[in-house]
């Protein structure tokens, strides 16, 4: 009965443990809140949403409170066209000034509006730019999670050998007694054995670093306790044709330069827009008061509304009109060649990230089968030394090749999930 309570007890606090373990969904959405990178990524987007208004374009009027004073002490000599003439030492004047003005451009050549257009465009590169840090992210997080979970099957992979090796010990022992293996036997059995307690020891290091990796992508502390789940899952089927269809207009590199070659275009349309002539209006009220100490005019003031307007056209700008135009289309061949390049460069990174993904499927195929025969190698082997057929180098040898197996098993599998995720990334599915 205690033994029952006692496994009840062991199973209840698995399951709890279980449950407690980080999922890479978990770590995803956690990068996600805290990755500083992302915040960063999401404060430039939302800059680039703050700078497209209708103001910012230059669309809005603006209105604004005005005043002025000023104080002059002057010696004033009038002539007057009857002759007279009237000379004035020390003339105080004052004057103030004071209204409230909206100042409105009617007309630039459309400008304004190729500029709001320009405005959006950035604010939707700027989403774009945000949402390509994010798969970064997802994918630097996704691989940091799956390489701890690929540093614990391979310590589980150690513990399994010094399990077997502890069999081995046992058996060497037995036969070094009862006169049916020799000492070396025995002794390069508790060699192995102390060989795998030291890869254990190092290779729960390894464990530790890489949560600690984790860890700083997810923005927490570098000693934040968390488990991971214990496999690796591979149920992933690529689909060729749909990724390269889906590549052109996914992906967030290609989606990037093709909204720089459009914030390019109107850029250069915007520079054209300056040889237009420009229409402004100006209205408001105002407020004049001058204040003389002598002369003719003691008093002068005027109170009301006053409109009004003004157009410039522009004749000659000393070639910086055209300077501009002339940077601007340069600039825009430039934005279309990064293009052409990034879409060549994208391409070929799926071809490669296609290959590299049937090749690891290959191989972890390949390996699961030799893994399995590897097991049966050394299980055998061990047989053989409990009878007494066979010494310790041949189970030494079993042994190596079995851990060489399980090591390339368990790397192939990491290597299969990294592609899997390199070509989400590719076409923004992660």
């Amino acid at each position: 009965m205690r033994t029952k309570l006692i496994f009840i007890l062991l199973s209840l606090f698995s399951l709890i443990n279980a449950q407690k373990a980080l999922t890479v969904s978990d770590a995803i959405n956690t990068a996600l809140k805290n990755n500083y990178d992302i915040l960063g990524a999401r404060d430039d987007a939302d800059i680039a949403k703050v700078n497209n208004t209708l103001g910012n374009a230059g669309m809005l009027p603006k209105v604004a409170i005005n005043g002025a004073g000023d104080y002059e002490k002057n010696n004033a000599s009038q002539k007057f066209s009857d002759g007279t003439k009237s000379n004035s030492s020390n003339q105080n004047t004052t004057n103030l000034s004071a209204g409230a003005e909206l100042s409105w451009t009617l007309f630039d050549g459309g400008k304004m509006f190729v500029t709001k257009n320009k405005l959006n465009e950035i604010e939707v590169l700027g989403e774009i730019q945000f949402k390509a840090k994010v798969m970064e992210t997802v994918y630097s997080v996704t691989a940091a999670y799956y390489d701890v979970v690929k540093e614990k099957q391979q310590l589980n992979s150690i513990n399994e050998i010094i399990r077997y090796n502890k069999d081995r010990v046992k058996i060497a022992d037995v036969g070094f007694n009862s006169g049916s293996l020799i000492k070396t036997d025995l002794l390069q059995a508790k060699i192995d054995l102390n060989e795998a307690l030291e890869s254990a020891i190092t290779q729960q290091y390894a464990i530790d670093t890489a949560k600690k990796t984790l860890n700083n992508l997810l923005g927490q502390n570098a000693e934040e306790a968390f488990e991971v789940l214990d496999s690796i899952p591979l149920n992933y089927t690529p689909n060729k044709s749909d990724l390269l269809q889906k590549l052109n207009t996914s992906n967030t590199s290609i989606l990037a330069f093709q909204k720089q070659m459009d914030i390019a275009h109107l850029s250069l349309k915007e520079n054209q827009r300056a040889y237009s002539p420009i229409l402004n209006f100006r209205g408001g009220y105002y407020l004049s008061r001058t204040v003389n100490s002598e002369g003719s005019t003691l008093e002068n003031q005027s109170l009301g509304p006053q409109v009004g307007g003004s157009i410039s056209i522009p004749l000659y700008t000393a070639g910086e009109t055209k300077r501009k135009i002339n940077t601007a289309r340069l600039e825009l061949k430039s934005a279309e060649y990064d293009l052409q390049n990034v879409k060549l460069e994208v391409n070929a990174a799926l071809q490669n990230a296609l290959a590299d993904f049937e090749n690891q499927q290959s191989l972890l195929q390949i390996e699961k089968d030799n893994k399995e025969l590897a097991k049966e190698n050394l299980t055998i082997s061990l047989d053989r030394l409990r009878l007494g057929q066979t010494n310790s180098l041949e189970v030494h040898i079993a042994e190596e090749s079995y851990v060489q197996s399980c090591t390339r098993f368990i790397n192939f599998q990491y290597n299969l999930k990294i592609a899997e995720t390199r070509l989400k990334q590719l076409v923004a599915e992660l």
